[in-house]
């Protein structure tokens, strides 16, 4: 069995994206929490790649930066084109970084974030089969806009690209494109690219194309053109409206894949899944959702309308109500969530619990079963299981200096409207009276009651008319 051949990327990430009228580099612009150059290089990592080689000029430390932090830094280099001169430049800049035993070097744009990993793979292996010098990915499409063109010969094979700005009337009625996506035999690529390099740079944009690849590689084997599926993972983002529309088609990706697993989305239009998140088998989600970071959800559990949840960890048959937010929150099975709470970082909920309408909580542990039903403030506290917290209750767990913890017993009950101020702590089964302020310890099964006692006045209504 004759084995795969090796294939190393060049990312090609260097230009600023001025049309995206930002002071953001356009490759690091995010699409679902991951800059548009993560997804390129995943992709030719997911692909087969065994290393991936990413040109950058404009903000270099900040690209770098981000690759830097990734799990697979270790199969990533960073080449610098320090002036923008045309694509055929930018590979160019990456040649010290090229392995000349790998068998094909793979080229990607870095704002081109939708060519999937498996769309690649397909790309790779048809293009290996052609045993073409050069092999390109192509797209028909209904406007083809300012994108270089395709021109083929009698035969069908690829005989040139010709830029936009280059093309005659004629040749701009093409309607097949190309996608800036190539596979090359890296012994070609290495003496094509001083070819162009030494031609000069005799076009109207006075750049080094890379698409000069295409005449060289037809006059000597033979280029291999690959239509893609769909034109829509193709599209190259150069502005707000591009990035948008590149957004839109990552949503439809991410959204269908998990329908196909098992998880309900009610509306998959209106719902945002991150490409980190893991989604449970019978999950349900209301339109209007954002899933972000590394958020898990378990199986059965509900997701309703305007929940956003960013780093948090959801059980089985969870029950997150409408307009909840939670944030590198846990929840365990069970337990119903909202509407409209606030799961601030470090809130660990139990089993079976209950975190009703208008509570936030931070940094507390709230134990299986432990209820919290309205109006409350929970911070750097510990509730213990079976406790139920009445409604506008606080944790006074900050005096201005100093965060100091609150305990809460098992099946302790806090009355309404009750103020706990830290460091305190309610024994097991004791009840505080509504409307107190605590400010000692109570004991088990003990009734705390802190406030004035309440002074009636008779007849006080007539004594006010008289007057």
């Amino acid at each position: 069995m004759t084995s795969s051949p090796s294939i190393q990327t060049i990312v090609l990430a260097a230009g600023l994206g001025t049309r995206m009228r930002s002071e953001t580099i356009k490759v690091l612009h995010p699409i679902l929490g991951k800059p548009m150059i993560g997804h390129v290089v995943e992709a030719a990592l997911e692909s087969g790649c065994q290393r991936v080689i990413s040109v950058l000029g404009h903000q270099r430390e900040d690209v770098e930066g981000w690759l830097d932090e990734r799990s697979y830094a270790d199969q990533l280099h960073v080449a610098e084109q320090s002036e923008q001169l045309g694509t055929a430049h930018a590979v160019w800049a990456a040649r010290q970084f090229l392995d000349s035993q790998t068998d094909y070097t793979a080229i990607l744009c870095g704002d081109v974030p939708n060519m999937d990993g498996a769309r690649l793979r397909a790309f790779f292996d048809a293009a290996v089969d052609s045993e073409a010098l050069v092999s390109l990915v192509t797209a028909v499409v209904d406007d083809p806009a300012k994108y270089g063109r395709i021109v083929r010969g009698e035969a069908g094979s690829v005989e040139a690209i010709v830029e936009y700005a280059d093309a005659s009337d004629e040749v701009r009625k093409i309607s097949e494109i190309n996608a800036g996506i190539y596979l090359v035999r890296t012994d070609f690529l290495a003496n094509a690219l001083s070819t162009i390099m030494e031609s000069g740079a005799d076009n109207a944009q006075s750049e080094y194309y890379l698409t000069d690849l295409i005449a060289l590689g037809a006059r000597e084997g033979g280029v291999f053109g690959w239509a893609v599926d769909d034109p829509a993972v193709i599209q190259g983002v150069n502005t707000r409206v591009d990035l948008a529309r590149a957004t839109d088609v990552t949503r439809r990706r991410i959204n269908e894949e998990w329908m196909l697993q098992g998880v309900t989305f009610i509306d998959p239009t209106q719902t945002y899944v991150e490409t980190g998140v893991e989604l449970a088998r019978d999950v349900v989600i209301y339109p209007g959702v954002y899933l972000g970071g590394e958020t898990t959800v378990g199986e059965g559990s509900i997701v309703e309308s305007g929940c956003v949840l960013k780093d948090s960890a959801i059980g089985a048959d969870v029950h997150l109500k409408a307009n909840s937010y939670l944030t590198q929150a846990r929840v365990d099975d069970g337990s119903a969530i909202g509407p409209c709470a606030h799961l601030r970082p470090g809130s660990d909920i139990g089993k079976g619990c209950k975190v009703g309408n208008f509570v936030e909580v931070k940094k507390t542990r709230l134990d299986d079963g432990a209820k919290a039903g309205h109006l409350t403030y929970l911070g750097d506290a510990h509730v213990g299981p079976g406790a139920n917290v009445g409604a506008g209750t606080i944790t006074c767990n900050y005096d201005g200096e100093t965060k100091s913890r609150t305990e809460i017993g098992a099946e302790a009950f806090i009355g309404s409207n009750t103020a706990l101020v830290a460091p305190v702590s309610v024994g097991r089964q004791a009840y505080v009276g509504a409307g107190s302020v605590i400010t000692d310890d109570l004991p088990d099964r003990s009734l705390g009651v802190a406030r004035g006692r309440q002074r009636t006045i008779e007849d006080w209504v007539d004594r006010d008319d008289e007057e």
